[in-house]
């Protein structure tokens, strides 16, 4: 074992493609971050397999910050202290627990299902897209559960674009900051497993293939698309990657980052 680096941040997404929530802690869990993605809009013009709306199509979405009802259910499972004593499975909280708010970019408040939200969402798109809510208990994430991403790639790119990057535009779960001074380092960890933290263990299966998101300012939805392209030509068209939990877990920003293996 050898530790590579320390988590810099985490970060969850209650609803997807909206703005995302910084954690001083995070519960790690098999289906993701708890609390992450949990809320999406269906599009009647997305295709099956993707059906969501994301600021693909709507790019004021990164400007909507959701919030949950009740932060401390929301927190981490309810059961969890319990269920780590007897070797169990922790318990998510009700969905009705687990209900959202968005602040709109005009500053109103909306319940995430109130029909307003959904008509501001359609707002200077094709009509085309009809939505409706979608709510789960698992993570809605594009692959695997978990995405981790390097300070020292952001930087990396930063210096290859001589565009500045934030971080934010890759919506990463897990920011990390490691020891390595490279770019892109985490490549490396594909085939490998990580313990971050005291307990949580991820196994780092794939890269992260990147789309035009990654082009969007994460406060202003503006487009910057050198960083896609820099990413397809010099980058293999990925930045980051996926994981699957493996032990379940508390992460802590600041935390330390091992290679178990």
């Amino acid at each position: 074992m050898s530790v590579i680096g320390k988590v810099d941040s985490l970060w969850r997404y209650p609803v997807k493609s909206m703005r995302g929530e910084e954690l001083d802690e995070g519960f790690a869990g098999f289906s993701g971050v708890y609390g992450d993605r949990l809320f999406a809009f269906r599009s009647s013009a997305s295709p099956t397999g993707f059906p969501y709306l994301t600021a693909r199509e709507q790019r004021r979405l990164l400007q909507y910050r959701p919030r949950f009802r009740y932060p401390d259910k929301a927190a981490r499972p309810i059961n969890l202290i319990e269920a780590e004593s007897k070797g169990a499975n922790p318990l998510s909280a009700d969905l009705a627990e687990l209900v959202v708010d968005v602040e709109t970019p005009d500053g109103q408040t909306l319940a995430i299902d109130d029909p307003a939200l959904i008509e501001m969402l359609r707002a200077d798109i094709d009509q085309k897209h009809q939505l409706t809510l979608m709510q789960s208990q698992r993570a809605m994430t594009d692959c695997r559960p978990v995405s981790i991403f390097s300070l020292q790639s952001a930087r990396q790119l930063a210096d290859e674009t001589g565009t500045p990057i934030d971080k934010r535009r890759f919506r990463a779960n897990v920011y990390v900051d490691l020891a390595s001074a490279g770019g892109f380092a985490e490549n490396e960890f594909v085939g490998r497993a990580l313990r971050i933290g005291s307990k949580a263990v991820v196994s780092v299966l794939e890269r992260d293939a990147r789309c035009m998101m990654i082009t969007l300012d994460p406060d202003t939805g503006e487009k910057e698309p050198a960083i896609l392209k820099k990413v397809a030509q010099a980058h293999d068209g990925v930045a980051g990657v996926y994981g699957a939990v493996m032990v379940e877990g508390i992460v802590h920003k600041g935390d330390p980052v091992e290679v178990l293996n």
